[in-house]
């Protein structure tokens, strides 16, 4: 039996019926769920972990360990261990807020097989329970509102979602959400994006993407150096208010 998720489905006052009828599954795939062995699909994985306020890879930590490329599982631990998240991006939605469709597009027109999408998708999606856990880090996401006007795959209702997903992550007690707004000149944001995670010691690392692979910074000048950047560009952004503001009207325009 999966102790875990027995006890995770008890404290949540949860049953096999209503957590199928919460993921839109018969319920007896999901009285099968708490057997040894049986493993929920990817997408039904992140739904179940997230109405029970758990993690995936305390659920299910044998089949869950190492879903993300190899390359990335490093930033992963880091960011699962993390107390502070603080994140630039000029041109996509951070991962941590990404809904499944606006991650399956990230992923299009690369070489991968249907199974390695589903893969990469579920461990994005697992990530994202760091934000609803009972002791989630302090998150702080600035956002270049590009971000939200940018067609996706001509999908208007995709990027009504992915907005309308971003919202709900920034009202969230532990997550703030700050838009530099399209009117502003050149930033320090042009850069390119990052983000810097603060573990429990208060020691600071960083993550800078790339077009290849992304590269963990621990050097204390260059952490330092993307410090002082990131206070440069939450000085060009929208106070939280009105960022949310400007979010839900983004949200509104994909019609």
């Amino acid at each position: 039996m999966n102790h875990g998720l027995v006890a995770a489905m008890a404290e949540a006052g949860e049953t096999a019926e209503s957590l199928a009828a919460r993921v839109g599954v018969d319920p007896k795939t999901a009285q099968r769920w708490v057997r040894p062995g049986r493993v929920p699909r990817p997408r039904h994985r992140a739904q179940l972990a997230a109405v029970l306020k758990r993690d995936v890879a305390d659920l299910w930590p044998d089949v869950l360990k190492r879903r993300e490329p190899a390359w990335f599982r490093p930033w992963a631990d880091i960011e699962h261990e993390a107390v502070a998240l603080r994140a630039f991006e000029l041109v996509w939605v951070p991962g941590l807020f990404q809904t499944e469709a606006y991650a399956r597009a990230t992923l299009a027109g690369e070489a991968l097989t249907p199974e390695e999408v589903d893969e990469l998708v579920a461990a994005r999606l697992q990530r994202q329970a760091i934000l609803r856990r009972p002791r989630p880090p302090q998150v702080v996401a600035v956002l270049d509102e590009a971000i939200l006007r940018r067609p996706v795959q001509g999908d208007a209702t995709l990027m009504r979602e992915q907005c309308a997903r971003i919202v709900a992550c920034a009202e969230l007690p532990a997550v703030q959400v700050h838009v530099v707004p399209a009117d502003t000149g050149m930033y320090p944001g042009f850069g390119g994006p990052f983000v810097i995670a603060e573990s429990p010691d208060g020691t600071r690392v960083a993550h800078v993407d790339g077009q290849v692979r992304a590269q963990i910074i621990d050097d204390h000048a260059d952490v330092a150096t993307l410090e002082r950047r990131w206070a440069r560009i939450v000085g060009e952004a929208l106070p939280r208010a009105r960022s949310l503001d400007l979010i839900r009207k983004a949200a509104a325009s994909w019609t």
